[in-house]
């Protein structure tokens, strides 16, 4: 992939803004999950070790454009680092308006305030990225998770700035996928899970022309179900049916025998099996069923990598998370080159405790699908025109 990496620029004394993913969950002040942070670590302190004059740029959350709101400020993020870091941070607010020296502060690490603060900057705001790439002589674009998206802070800014490139997360993350769907060591098996197939049927039309099995799970299993059968109260989509049908013409994709069905949505509903043409009007469909989960457990004992985006059940209620424990525990057991993306499936494999056996945890969100629906992201379209241009 024809892109510069952080380690082909010489960084030494040069004024280097780092677009980083701090969009973390923090209550009070206090940061509830740290994981997005620490990924980012290694792209700094090999700024740090190369001399850089160092400028570290992150959104977080969703404020209103131009009012300021003491709840997405990234101060807690910058608390953080300096004692990850053992190294004080010029946290500077006021930054658009006025020029800044940053040769006067004694460290040579700065945070700016919140870019989703800033007007223009979800809307890709030319002058705004103006304003960012006047700050800098070299960008480093380390946000995976934003990098489906044309922001000014992750976009916009590399049209303007003399030399952009891509940090040591944001490579490893499209190593990691570039080679999943490149050359991926076979049998490959997919998972895709999820509340709605309208939102990922480009991502299982994909993965399901390179997959040797795709496992459909969630909501999007019971829009195949529903194909020849009766599915009660659960959710699914009639207007996707007729393409669910195209999709199992095409390829081998796996959907329930059977299921854990039931009567209301809630952590303390009782499971009851049922098999997929025997789901009655009152019934919710909210788990694999044990025969579905033996078949699925003989394809992915098989499997020499993995590549999983969704639970295939609810897995946070206690009668509902057979089906998902099943995939951790084939991971667990036969340790295939596995690939992880999304909010829900990270929380399950944390809470199965496999996340030290899965070979990759993608931080990516919207990325990771765009990059799974097998289309280029927007950001590094722009980083290899400029490449080109450099």
């Amino acid at each position: 992939m024809s892109i510069l990496t952080i380690k082909d620029i010489d960084l030494f004394n040069k004024k280097v803004m780092i677009r980083l993913d701090f969009n973390v969950p923090i209550r009070d002040g206090i940061i509830l999950s740290n994981k997005r942070i620490k990924s980012s670590l290694p792209t700094i302190k090999y700024a740090l070790n190369k001399g850089a004059i160092i400028i570290l740029t992150s959104h977080l959350g969703r404020p209103i454009e131009g009012i300021y709101n003491k709840k997405y400020t990234l101060l807690p993020i910058v608390n953080y680092l300096e004692k990850k870091l053992n190294i004080s941070i010029n946290f500077i607010s006021n930054y658009l308006n006025k020029k800044i020296s940053f040769s006067k502060y004694k460290s040579k690490i700065f945070m700016l305030e919140n870019v989703r603060f800033n007007i223009g900057e979800n809307k890709n705001s030319k002058s705004l990225s103006k304003k960012y790439a006047n700050m800098c002589d070299i960008f480093v674009m380390d946000a995976f998770a934003t990098a489906h998206r044309k922001h000014s802070s992750t976009y916009g800014i590399i049209n303007f700035v003399p030399i952009s490139c891509i940090g040591l997360l944001f490579n490893a993350e499209i190593k990691a996928l570039a080679n999943i769907v490149s050359n991926p060591i076979r049998p490959l098996v997919s998972i895709v899970g999820g509340a709605k197939i309208s939102t990922k049927f480009n991502v299982l039309n994909y993965l399901g022309s390179i997959s040797d099995n795709l496992i459909v799970g969630g909501g999007i299993s019971n829009t195949f179900i529903a194909i020849n059968n009766n599915v009660g109260k659960s959710l699914y989509e009639p207007s996707y049916i007729n393409k669910a049908k195209k999709l199992l013409s095409k390829y081998n994709i796996f959907y329930p025998v059977d299921s854990r069905i039931g009567k209301k949505f809630s952590k303390n509903a009782k499971a009851y099996l049922r098999n997929i043409n025997s789901i009655s009007d009152n019934d919710e469909i909210m788990d694999f069923g044990d025969k579905t989960i033996n078949l699925m457990y003989n394809i992915l004992i098989k499997a020499k990598t993995i590549l999983w985006n969704g639970p295939v059940g609810v897995f946070e209620f206690p009668n509902f998370r057979e089906g998902t424990k099943c995939i951790s525990e084939v991971i667990k057991k036969n340790q295939p080159f596995t690939v992880v993306g999304g909010g829900d499936t990270i929380a399950a494999i944390e809470y199965f405790n496999i996340v030290d056996k899965v070979s990759y945890i993608s931080t990516g969100g919207g990325s990771f699908l765009k990059f799974l629906e097998g289309q280029e992201l927007p950001v590094i379209s722009a980083l290899k025109n400029k490449l080109d241009l450099f």
